[in-house]
Formats: structure tokens, sequence, C-alpha cells
């Protein structure tokens, strides 16, 4: 993953965030190292024993009113402190006026000082989903993902397995494409998978005998999506006699992704079987089980109720 640098940093969000350099000639070349930012606080007080290092700092308008509060010599030594530390840039919010010492201490230490026009509530709220998807676990998988019904289904296999044929199908049914072949994928938060496409490859698929074809040029805008959570995985086999297959879906099997697991259907492939409409039930019964219908778990427990009374007449049954 490349390094992101502060010079990345305003140049990406330079509008949404409002930002604009204070400090003309520092190090914009300054890693940022985290996906959290930090208020000084106990800091600008000389308390630097917990302090985060490569953390962007921001100072709101306590931090900026404290600072005017203190005499020159104390304003100076405090900026002096505060700008020896590991930090990547410091942002001021509210669109704060700088005391023009520390902006000056800044200079002299290579710190950029940056300001934002937006209140320092809504700049947090802003900035923290931006840094944590730069942040983000990624890793790439070989297959092809599709919103199904609004499920995205990921399609694993080996190649020429026909995950692309499966999923082109689907998209002439009204399903959406997001990824073939290769699909990127970074985690959010706990549990939460996204996939994409690669930026040149993205919404193009490779049909055998046929080529390079583009999806949203064949079947428009609506065929395709950016991007899609992960939430089942569909893995195509060919049909083998010596494979147990499970015929009643009440063992569950899952598949560890950047260590969140997401339910797995095995499905096995032989002559005639249409694996487009598979699919669609695979959504389907996925969105019955989030809504809290277990079909297969339903359909075990009336099979057991209906058979009590057989077994307690066995149980008592001497002769």
């Amino acid at each position: 993953m490349k390094p992101l640098t502060v010079e990345d940093f305003l140049e990406s969000k330079r509008q949404s965030l409002a930002l604009e350099l204070l400090t003309d000639g520092t190090n914009l070349q300054r890693r940022i190292e985290g996906a959290n930012i930090s208020s000084p606080g106990l800091l600008l007080a000389g308390y630097t024993a917990r302090f985060p290092r490569g953390r962007i700092q921001v100072l709101g308008e306590t931090e900026i009113s404290y600072l005017r509060s203190l005499a020159a010599e104390e304003l100076r030594r405090v900026a002096g402190t505060f700008f020896d530390l590991d930090m990547p840039a410091v942002i001021v919010t509210k669109g704060l006026k700088v005391p023009p010492v520390v902006l000056e201490i800044a200079r002299e230490r290579g710190v950029p000082m940056l300001r934002s026009q937006l209140k320092t509530g809504e700049f947090y709220r802003r900035v923290q989903p931006y840094l944590e998807e730069q942040f983000a676990p990624t890793t790439t998988m070989h297959g092809s993902l599709a919103d199904v019904y609004g499920v995205g289904l990921l399609f694993v296999g080996p190649s020429g397995i026909g995950k692309s044929e499966c999923v082109l199908d689907l998209v002439e049914r009204g399903h959406r494409l997001v990824a073939d072949d290769l699909v990127y994928i970074t985690r959010r938060g706990n549990d939460v998978l996204i996939g994409r496409g690669h930026e040149l490859q993205r919404h193009h698929m490779e049909i055998r005998g046929i080529g390079i074809i583009d999806i949203s040029a064949l079947f428009g805008i609506r065929a395709i999506r950016q991007q899609k959570r992960i939430e089942v995985v569909v893995q195509l086999e060919e049909w083998s006699d010596r494979t147990y297959y499970d015929r009643t879906g009440l063992e569950a099997e899952e598949v560890e992704i950047l260590s969140v697991k997401v339910p797995k259907v095995i499905v096995p492939l032989n002559p005639g079987k249409n694996i487009t409409v598979i699919s669609e039930v695979v959504a389907m019964n996925h969105l019955l089980k989030y809504s809290g219908i277990h079909a297969a778990a339903q359909f075990d427990k009336r099979l057991r109720e209906a058979m009590r009374p057989i077994r307690e007449y066995l149980e008592e049954d001497y002769e």
C-alpha cells in the first residue's frame, strides 16, 4: 500500500474539508501513519508521555484560545515543545486565526499547518471515514462479484469453471456486476467486507471465445455497481461422486477473509444445472435468513415435532 503523505491528503481533501496551507515551504512528504486523529489537550500543558506519534493533530477553538491566553515567552516555549514532537501535520478548524509565533515555529520545525473552515465536529465527521478507508486492511481474490437482489455474491472457483459466464447471465436477468476476475477487498470496521474492481479493468469481463466485453456499454449503467458488501461466497466446483455435498442446509459453512467470517455455499456443477437460478435462490435464501427465517431449520423442527409421539411410544414399549 502506498504511504499516505500530507501532500496526498491535502490534494484529495482540499475541497471537501475546505483546507488551505498556512506554512509554505514545509515538508509535505511527511507520512500519516494511522487512521486516527488527535486533539493535543494535555500536550500543550507539557505532558508528552502519552503522545500518539504519526497522527494528525487538530487545534480547535479551545486549543487556540489557550494559546492566545499565554504570554509571549510562554507561548514560544509551549509551541516549541509541541512542534518538536513527531507529527505529520497540524490542522486548525473553524477558520481560526493562528498566532504568528506558532506559524513561525511550525515553519522552523518543518511541520505543515493547515486550516479548515469547517467546525471541529464536522471536520472529524468528514475526515474519519477517509482515513479509515486509507488504512483499512486489504486483499485481493480471484473471482467475480455481483449484486443479486441487493446481496453481494462473490463467485470463486478454479479458472474456467464458469464464474464470468454465470455473472454475465445474472446481469442479463437484471442484476449488477461489481467486479470480474480480480476483486479488491477492504475491511470496514470489524465485520464488513467491501469489494470493488480494479480501476482500469472495472466493469469489463473476459468471456472465453468472445474476448473482452464492456458490461456498461452493452447493458447500460444500471447493470453495474462501483462497490458492494460481500455477504455470501459461492464456490463453484466440478461435481464429484467422491465428495459429500450438504443436501439440507443445516450444515452451515464459512470462509474467513481478512479475519471476517462469511457464509459459504458450495455449488457442484454438472451438465444441465441452471447455476443462474441457483445463484438467485442463494441470494433470496440469505435475505430470508437475515430476516429470521431459516427454511432448513424450520423444516427440521417440524419433522422432529411430528416424530415425537412415535419416539415416546417406542420408549414406553417394553415388549
